[in-house]
């Protein structure tokens, strides 16, 4: 035990955190245990950005996954929670490309060495600042395993992966349509584009017949609508349905192609829909998906009308140079001054939009490399349906995962980019031959690797793997803490992450990547508002931490943590938070005080125990019970409710107020039984907290008798059969009735608690009466009485206030200060209140599904409730009628 030191009489967060954190590292508690015969539970951290600074919602994912290390870890499993940082290609080259241009030059002015190298300094710059976030709020990571999504294990495994895939024919180069980004010029996958609602319109344009001879309707030409027609120079095409009756006779004429004069056909294909728009659609294979697999099946020529920038190019005629919007309004005026215009509607229309840099995306012809994803994505499927199958939590996120792999598209994989995994694939400079190896042709000189790099989600789907020293499948990590225990995300990256990971992990090691995912929602502003650059309403979490201390922001967290649902930022929270920090400051301040000379708390013999002592104990032991289920079933929020509950309403507000009656009394017996009690209650509660708010709990399990270093690493309480007395909890609820019932009354008739009333307790309830009596020191500590009474035959005084409690009435004659007219009406709410109360257990006991699918204790404690309420009702009632009587 450490040397007592005097305590601040108010919770001070900045004095309770000051280097604390240093101190659990020198002390090594943060690593595995190393012990064999424990059971291994191991997490991964998503890798934050290394884009800049951490925001709320990476402090609610990693407090989330730091509570349960801290449990597992108390609990005696051998825990490792590794961290790492991922170096996030796009959004981490745009930052750097962004301060470049600051300085008024760009990457192509340094080459790609030297680029490269600025990127590495700034990844080293704000990988400082994560660590030291991570810092104040108090993770407990093994620094010495951390990882970085371009560190050389993770090159290894990502090569390997690589070949592996282009050797089975899951990995192809191919010219398809993919997204472009033409600010960062770079292919985006499906998941990268964001679809925003844009002002926009149907441009209907007449496309004349070649054949003068030839007519539509009566026209020479045929209606196209487009909302596009800065991509009409790449037409090669216009299709209908062959199932439409009306377009028969049109199919294999032609067409002038307006503004360009190239000849068109009219082809048939069942890509077609006839019922939307005029059942014709104009062809533009190199700048849409769909017409590209339409241009395949008719051998259509592909024509790229588009620099990789959005600026028209040499295909677009006249145009080239301009930008895309500036090209479509000279066009449509060209349209409309050479008579091709029929009219413009305007609409509103979803258009995809890059994530990274917010520009409009381009359908762009591209050669690229992509995963073929239909074997990869029934792999998991199938997994699924197996005992190996990874739990989501919430359940309803299963149903999101396996739709998207049901429905998953090839995934583009290559980004024209310098800051990634440059793709392992090197082209013959002679020859053109491909070879695609984990190392360089020795014959360097005569190749050229692929510039691009990798998707960032391809290294980080490897992540719970390669981090473990995968491909070394001997590596004493991955043997002995892979497949991971828990992952914890938010559930708006399923697609990106969650997804990829369990592919590949079952690819390449034959096991899912972990046993459970938990997806937690969204931080909200107090408005419901995704928070936001624009809308200027984030919360730094460092700054509500120097404000609050960072366990009241992890309770805040905690507490808002209903799995899948997105919480409410605000600052009343925050305050909330701190208060009930400080109440338990002053709690255990409190008893600490009055410890005296003691060196480890022990609990007296059971013998020794009075009613308090064995109600308090019996509490205790409900609470580890429901606090362990909650964190078992991942339902953090109402383990705080279940904590909040027992430490402010059991242990301060009753027991340690109870406690005082002995502590200042002359029984020293009786004074050491409390005063063990009292530190073993504080140091399990203290261990309950630990794992939400490791600051706090520390520095007062140190103030207190303990044995061990840390509070980090003493054993987590369980649940003792002994300790559970349903007889004290039920006698004590009735004590504390009685008590709550006189501090009502003497409030409602503004009595001070410190003059002495008469108190009369009516009862046939021969138990309720021996209780009373046994613990009326209790009664008298609390409700002053000048005389105590109780009885079922006593005579009660007409002008006396009441209340009903369950099996007895209480009154107070307070002649002088009771209105009857007032007492009336109190007594008249009282009987509403529980009408109300009785109305609604028979409504609930009268739904069948409730009564079948509810557990029998919840039922039963239902049925309780109901003869309890019913009995007050009539009890008040009762008193209600003589009171009128009296009048």
């Amino acid at each position: 035990m450490t040397e007592k030191k005097e305590m601040s009489t108010k919770y001070d967060p900045h004095a309770v955190e000051q280097g604390r954190y240093q101190q659990w590292l020198d002390q090594g508690l943060f690593k595995p245990s190393g012990d064999k015969k424990a059971k291994p539970y191991s997490i991964v951290i998503p890798p934050p950005n290394v884009t800049g600074k951490l925001h709320l919602g990476h402090a609610w994912d990693t407090t989330l996954q730091d509570m349960l290390i801290r449990q597992k870890r108390m609990q005696g499993y051998d825990t490792l929670w590794l961290p790492g940082m991922d170096h996030a290609g796009i959004a981490t080259q745009a930052k750097v490309e962004a301060k470049l241009r600051e300085k008024g030059i760009s990457r192509y002015d340094l080459g790609r060495k030297k680029f490269v190298k600025q990127v590495w300094e700034w990844k080293d710059e704000y990988a400082d600042v994560i660590h030291k976030q991570w810092a104040k709020l108090g993770l407990s990571l093994d620094y010495a395993r951390e990882r970085f999504t371009l560190d050389d294990g993770l090159s290894k495994a990502v090569k390997k992966v690589f070949v592996t895939l282009y050797n089975k024919g899951l990995i192809y180069r191919g010219e398809y349509i993919i997204n472009w980004d033409p600010q960062a010029q770079t292919a985006l996958s499906d998941i990268e584009v964001i679809h925003k609602d844009d002002k926009g319109a149907f441009y209907h344009v007449k496309y004349p017949f070649v054949n003068e001879e030839d007519t539509f309707n009566g026209n020479h030409y045929i209606e196209i609508a487009t909302t596009r027609p800065e991509t009409m120079m790449g037409d090669t095409a216009v299709a209908v349905n062959p199932s439409d009756e009306r377009y028969k006779e049109l199919v294999g004429k032609e067409l002038v192609l307006p503004l360009q004069g190239r000849h068109i056909p009219i082809i048939a294909d069942q890509y077609v829909d006839p019922e939307f728009g005029t059942g014709m659609v104009k062809i533009t294979p190199a700048h849409d998906p769909n017409d590209f697999n339409v241009g395949n099946r008719h051998n259509l020529a592909r024509i790229n009308t588009m620099n990789k920038d959005a600026t028209m190019n040499e295909n677009a005629g006249k145009y080239e140079g301009m930008d895309r919007f500036v090209a479509r309004k000279a066009m449509v005026k060209d349209l409309q001054d050479q008579g091709y215009l029929i009219s413009i509607d305007p609409i509103v229309h979803s258009v995809g939009h890059s994530e990274r840099t917010g520009v409009q995306v381009e359908a762009r012809l591209s050669t690229q490399w992509f995963v073929k994803m239909k074997d990869l994505a029934n792999l998991a499927l199938e997994n699924q349906k197996s005992d190996q199958k990874v739990n989501f939590i919430p359940e309803r996120f299963e149903h999101t995962f396996t739709q998207w792999m049901e429905n998953a598209h090839d995934w583009v994989i290559s980004r024209q980019l310098w800051w990634g995994h440059q793709i392992p694939a090197w082209y013959n400079k002679q020859t053109g031959e491909t070879y695609v190896g984990e190392t360089a042709p020795k014959d360097i000189e005569n190749w050229e690797q692929d510039p691009d790099v990798l998707d960032t989600w391809f290294s980080s789907a490897l992540w719970p793997f390669s981090t473990m020293g995968w491909p070394d499948e001997d590596a004493p990590d991955f043997k002995r803490y892979f497949p991971t225990s828990t992952l914890v995300t938010g559930y708006d990256i399923i697609f990106f992450w969650v997804s990829r990971m369990i592919f590949q992990s079952l690819e390449f090691t034959g096991k899912p990547p972990f046993k459970d995912v938990l997806l937690h929602g969204l931080i909200r502003d107090e408005q419901g508002r995704k928070m936001s650059k624009s809308l200027g309403n984030g919360i730094d979490p460092m700054d509500v931490i120097n404000k609050y201390g960072a366990d009241a922001l992890r309770w805040f967290l905690s507490q808002g943590s209903t799995a899948g649902q997105d919480i409410r930022f605000s600052y009343d929270k925050m305050d909330a938070a701190w208060n009930f920090i400080n109440k338990i400051w002053n709690a255990s301040r409190y008893v600490i005080m009055n410890l005296g000379e003691m060196t480890q708390p022990v609990l007296p013999d059971q013998s020794k125990w009075n009613l308090t002592d064995k109600w308090i104990l019996s509490r205790l032991n409900e609470t580890v019970k429901q606090v362990t289920h909650f964190f078992d079933t991942y339902d953090f929020g109402e383990a705080g409710r279940a904590l909040y509950t027992f430490i402010w309403d059991d242990f301060c507000d009753w027991y340690i107020e109870m406690s005082k009656e002995i502590l200042t009394g002359d029984d020293e017996e009786a004074k050491a039984n409390t005063r063990n009690i009292l530190a073993y209650v504080l140091d399990q509660t203290l261990r309950l907290l630990q794992p939400i708010m490791p600051f706090v709990t520390e520095e007062l399990w140190q103030a207190m008798p303990h044995e061990g270093a840390s509070i980090v690493t003493a054993a987590y309480p369980v649940e003792h059969a002994q300790l559970a007395d349903r007889q004290a909890e039920n006698d004590m609820a009735h004590l504390i009735d009685l008590i709550k019932a006189v501090r009502n009354i003497r409030a409602d008739a503004n009595a001070p608690m410190s003059s002495s009333v008469d108190l009369l307790v009516k009862t046939d309830n021969a138990d309720l009466k021996t209780l009373f009596e046994t613990n009326h020191e209790y009664i008298e500590r609390f409700c002053h009485p000048a005389k105590f009474e109780i009885g079922a035959d006593l005579e009660i005084p007409k002008l006396a206030m009441s209340a009903v409690i369950t099996d007895a009435e209480v009154y107070i004659p307070l002649a002088e200060l009771v209105d009857l007219n007032d007492e009336a009406d109190r007594l008249q709410k009282e009987v509403d209140k529980y009408t109300g109360e009785v109305n609604r257990s028979i409504k609930k006991l009268g739904n069948e599904r409730f009564v079948a699918n509810a557990p029998a204790e919840v039922v039963d404690s239902e049925r309780q409730k109901q003869t309890d309420y019913e009995a007050k009702l009539t009890a008040t009632k009762q008193r209600l009628e003589s009171l009128k009587n009296a009048q």
